[in-house]
């Protein structure tokens, strides 16, 4: 799977369980680590949970496996590593806090509006 394809994959698992605000940021230019950002706001802890839980199920049927998954324990923010994309899904509040879109400005941003017809 290309990291386009899994990026796609990731932006519609989030949309399916109405993540807010999904984000795909294209970081290949600006990251050695990933090529992929995408950064998806839940409304709650539960909801975060529910984008995460759905996430690794979708991925994993794809044949991806996760290779780290980092604050499962509060659902306030949650890392989910894929390597070729790094997923940030994270309550409103801590998301506007630590603002990564703002930190990755330079790179390109695709809405998830935008990334329907991508998958």
């Amino acid at each position: 799977m290309t990291a386009d394809d899994l990026q796609g994959l990731v932006v519609e698992a989030l949309d399916d369980l109405k993540g807010q605000n999904v984000l795909a940021l294209d970081v290949s230019g600006s990251s050695s680590v990933t090529d992929w950002m995408v950064i998806a706001s839940g409304t709650s802890g539960r909801h975060v949970k529910a984008l995460v839980d759905r996430l690794i199920e979708r991925v994993k049927a794809r044949g991806v496996a996760p290779l780290g998954i980092e604050g499962h324990a509060s659902f306030d923010w949650v890392l989910v590593d894929l390597g070729d994309v790094v997923v940030h899904i994270m309550q409103q509040e801590t998301r506007s806090f630590y603002d990564l879109e703002r930190l990755w400005r330079t790179s390109p941003v695709k809405e998830s509006t935008a990334l329907s017809s991508v998958s």
